[in-house]
């Protein structure tokens, strides 16, 4: 029903003109509510892979000149380090000089457009969950627990683009595949490659656009050395290189969003799917949860009244 469909777009255009106005009031200049909000709102942890997203803006910066984005898209990052967890708190200070240097750079500034919203909180939440229209649900398979925050993002219109992991492969089960975006290696295929020993400069060598994305790191962002970041993933320092996989998974992760922008161009059937998992996310409730675990796990018979 299209009457349907274009109400959920005034809505969720509403929610981000919402949330443009609680940033402003932060010190943060105003979000285009027509752009694609694409959100990733996720304890700040390796396993999670802000590092990865970065990298894909990384790479869409790279190309802008050849393969503009068809609108401009607000990438938000929603997180909190544990205060003793070194590496977490240099992705935060990665992302913050991204969105730095995309600010700074004439050509992008009004197509990407990065946000670190600080001291994120169930108050922030509320504001950014319902403004999503892509959930980033993107940790390695095989490291991610069932939590909530996938559902509470696909429970206000937001497609999820992720990895099979979690419950992310409830939601996908939930919605179809038509409804969101998986991709990327299995928990199998991750066990397997590392067994096999996993050699992160194969894929870094084997990837163009991953390799400009990788070495563009090498390069001060907005004044700040993120040197020791590409380190990281490609030399080690002495540990593993790219522990949590980001430049295995880097080319399907990209490949798929592409055909995130190609659908989202199609407003009307991007809420289509949206209004799809708001639909499904019934699935999810406590009810039914708590259900299973009478029935699965307790062993308990049902109380006649």
């Amino acid at each position: 029903d299209r009457g349907v469909l274009e109400a959920l777009f005034s809505v969720k255009r509403e929610n981000k003109i919402r949330l443009s106005r609680l940033l402003e009031a932060r010190g943060v200049r105003p979000l285009d509510p027509d752009a694609m909000f694409d959100v990733q709102l996720k304890r700040m942890h390796e396993y999670k892979r802000q590092l990865l997203n970065v990298l894909k803006i990384l790479s869409l910066w790279q190309e802008i000149e050849t393969s503009p984005p068809p609108f401009p898209i607000v990438f938000l990052f929603g997180a909190k380090a544990a205060p003793g967890y070194v590496m977490a708190k240099e992705l935060i200070r990665l992302i913050v000089a991204l969105g730095e240097a995309l600010a700074a750079d004439r050509r992008v500034r009004d197509l990407l457009r990065v946000e670190f919203c600080e001291d994120y909180n169930v108050s922030l939440a509320e504001a950014l969950i319902p403004a999503a229209d892509l959930s980033e649900q993107i940790s390695l398979a095989g490291k991610e627990a069932s939590g909530t925050g996938c559902m509470k993002l696909m429970m206000n219109g937001a497609v999820t683009i992720g990895t099979r992991d979690g419950a992310n492969v409830e939601i996908c089960e939930a919605v179809g595949e038509e409804n969101c975006y998986m991709f990327g290696l299995s928990d199998r295929e991750v066990e397997s490659l590392w067994r096999g020993g996993y050699d992160a400069r194969s894929f870094y060598r084997a990837s163009p656009r991953l390799r400009a994305a990788v070495d563009r790191l090498y390069s001060p962002l907005a004044g700040r050395d993120m040197s020791h970041i590409a380190e990281y993933l490609i030399a080690g320092g002495g540990a593993i290189c790219d522990p949590y996989m980001c430049l295995a998974d880097f080319e399907a992760y990209r490949g798929r969003y592409e055909t995130v922008l190609t659908d989202y161009g199609d407003r009307m059937a991007w809420e289509g799917r949206s209004l799809a998992n708001i639909a499904l996310s019934g699935y999810f409730s406590a009810d039914r949860s708590i259900g299973e675990y009478a029935e699965r796990i307790w062993h308990l018979g049902r109380i006649s009244t």
